[in-house]
């Protein structure tokens, strides 16, 4: 099972669909642990440390810095950057899809561009 990190800026829909299709899926938001406001580079270590991968609509910058993990050897789970203009329906089935047809190291460094088009 994945673990997973919502942004703050997640579209709330899709975790609260998440929690009540697949109550067993281990997803937590960013407001819940105490990073509401930090900024992106800190969301991402939390993750990290947390061995968490981050579930985002941001295109501009979560990349950017997720790869910057990479390139400076620091750990990094995953990102999933989720398009913003999907049905609601459709994020939630991508990523019950990835949570059930993967493991947390098939994500490892990767920043995934969900649901898949």
């Amino acid at each position: 099972m994945l673990r997973l990190l919502s942004d703050e800026c997640f579209d709330g829909r899709i975790v609260r669909g998440l929690h009540r299709v697949a109550p067993p899926l281990d997803l937590v938001r960013v407001q819940d642990v105490g990073l509401a406001g930090f900024d992106d580079p800190a969301i991402l270590a939390w993750a990290a440390a947390e061995n968490r991968i981050l579930l985002t609509h941001d295109r501009q910058t979560i990349p950017g810095f997720a790869y910057a993990r990479v390139r400076a050897g620091e750990p990094m789970p995953g990102v999933f950057v989720i398009n913003d203009k999907c049905p609601v329906r459709d994020a939630i089935d991508a990523i019950r899809l990835a949570d059930g047809a993967s493991q947390p190291d098939d994500w490892r460094d990767q920043v995934e561009y969900l649901p898949y088009s």
